[in-house]
């Protein structure tokens, strides 16, 4: 058997192989499905899902410093990682009461300022966050909501439990991948699926285009919809043309809109045709040339003035991005209890902030015990895992922090939980690291968390980076009832 030959990782929680009654309940029937193939058929089945992602033009983005970005097939390990009905209620509950504590504290921070004030997250903190947009001052979005998409990261620790690594509150990508896994998982063993029940993900389109609708300006009853997209170039094209697909709207770039008496609208054979909710996946200082940055091609002149006379909805809102700046995304426990009076269901990993005296100093002097983060950077850029590197770049280290603090952030080692995933190279199971990035919307009336998420697996051996932006791949998630 394949797995014969497994060894858990010292000081890991293996999610297969640690506790022996969820190894029995949980994956007894997918290690029994596998057992009854050999190395080679499992090799070959591998190579077929591989096979299958490359013509289904399911790809990312790798960069480097000496490449401008390759495209890659994007791994997909076969083995599910299986999460109990009962803990994902836990993180269901977890992640709206996350994401409603948080999108009041946008709101409020661009209105009233009661948070700042009261001094429960620093306002200098915030305001200084190059993500913070002025333009969003005294604006409230369609029913007052400015997260309808959120990516929030959770990892497993060696003491059993989940905890919040960060927030995506821009433009949160990987669903796509969520959905072709499960579809090419399902074609494969759709015998397991009859003899499980699984819970689905393929309504996640439908429920988002659910959402977008509810969100439409003045409460319109069928409002246009489209997806505007940077173009093919871009990195997450392929998830922006799945999507749009899926949902049955239009995807569109800038060069298709146009403003006409502070409305929008989308470029036809037939004539124009007035546009009403846009779901953007492009960076706020592109949105606009007329006012962020002037020389963009991908943005709309004039989109938002219409956007500020609330003649169009952007999803996800402008300016949400100091939010998920991870000096402030340490302070989401307290605007939980700050605006719903509830303790966080999900706790964050402790946060060290290098703006803050005292973080500074202990940081400082324990930076060898730490992670060391740019508050501003994602995919896994930046980060320093500081008990792998030398003395001489510990000390580099140190002084760009002392440069500038306000920059980075500290966090302990979080010991990520470990897989049995299938590495071909040596046609073997081994252990490597995953986390777990879960998809919350938020409409009128509307909270909706996609079942399981996207469980993403670090390839290379004892990494903890799983970004697929770095070469990481993922699993298919399931949230199993029984």
């Amino acid at each position: 058997m394949l797995i014969d030959d497994y060894k858990v990782k010292e000081n890991f929680v293996d999610e297969v192989f640690t506790d022996p009654t969820a190894q029995q309940f949980l994956y007894g029937d997918i290690l029994e499905e596998f057992s009854r193939l050999s190395k080679e058929d499992f090799g070959k089945l591998n190579d077929a899902i591989g096979l299958t992602f490359l013509n289904l033009g399911i790809t990312y983005a790798v960069y480097s410093d000496d490449n401008g970005g390759t495209e890659k097939i994007f791994p997909f390990d076969l083995i599910p990682r299986i999460i109990d009905y009962a803990e994902w209620q836990t993180i269901e509950a977890g992640m709206i009461q996350r994401n409603r504590a948080i999108n009041l504290f946008i709101e409020d921070v661009y209105n009233d300022g009661k948070i700042l004030r009261d001094k429960v997250v620093p306002k200098e903190l915030v305001l200084s966050s190059k993500y913070y947009l002025d333009e969003m001052k005294g604006f409230s979005p369609p029913e007052g909501i400015h997260t309808h998409i959120c990516g929030t990261d959770l990892v497993r620790h060696n003491d059993g439990q989940m905890y919040v690594l960060e927030d995506n509150l821009r433009n949160p990508s990987g669903v796509s991948y969520v959905v072709m896994n499960r579809k090419i998982m399902h074609n494969r063993f759709s015998a397991m699926f009859k003899s499980k029940e699984v819970l689905p993900v393929s309504g996640y389109a439908q429920r988002l285009l659910e959402m977008m609708k509810s969100v439409a300006p003045h409460g319109m009853e069928d409002p246009v919809c489209v997806l505007l997209t940077p173009g093919q170039y871009n990195s997450a094209y392929y998830e922006h043309t799945f999507l749009a697909q899926e949902m049955g709207i239009e995807l569109v770039e800038g060069r298709d809109l146009t403003i006409e008496n502070d409305y929008v609208y989308m470029k036809t054979t037939a004539g124009l045709i007035k546009v009403d909710v846009i779901y953007r996946r492009i960076d706020d200082l592109f949105l606009d040339p007329e006012v962020y940055f002037e020389k963009s091609l991908l943005g709309v002149y004039g989109l938002m003035k219409c956007y500020a006379k609330g003649n169009v909805t952007i999803i996800n809102a402008p300016g949400n991005g100091f939010s998920d700046d991870k000096a402030v995304c340490a302070y989401v426990p307290d605007m939980i209890k700050y605006y719903l009076d509830e303790d966080a269901i999900i706790p964050n990993v402790p946060t060290y902030i290098c703006d803050k005296p005292d973080d500074l100093k202990y940081v400082l002097e324990h930076t060898r015990e730490l992670v060391v983060k740019p508050v501003d950077m994602s995919g896994g850029y930046g980060v320093t895992i500081c008990d792998s590197i030398s003395e001489a770049e510990l000390e580099k280290v140190r002084a760009q922090i002392k440069m500038d603090p306000r920059r980075y952030i500290a966090q302990p080692k979080m010991y990520l939980s470990t897989h049995a995933t299938y590495i071909k190279d040596t046609q073997t199971f081994e252990p490597r690291h995953i986390d777990l990035r879960t998809f919350s919307l938020m409409g009128r009336d509307m909270d909706y968390v996609l079942p399981g998420g996207l469980t993403r697996v670090a390839l290379k051996k004892d990494s903890l980076i799983v970004n697929s932006s770095q070469g990481g791949g993922s699993k298919d998630t399931w949230i199993l009832k029984k």
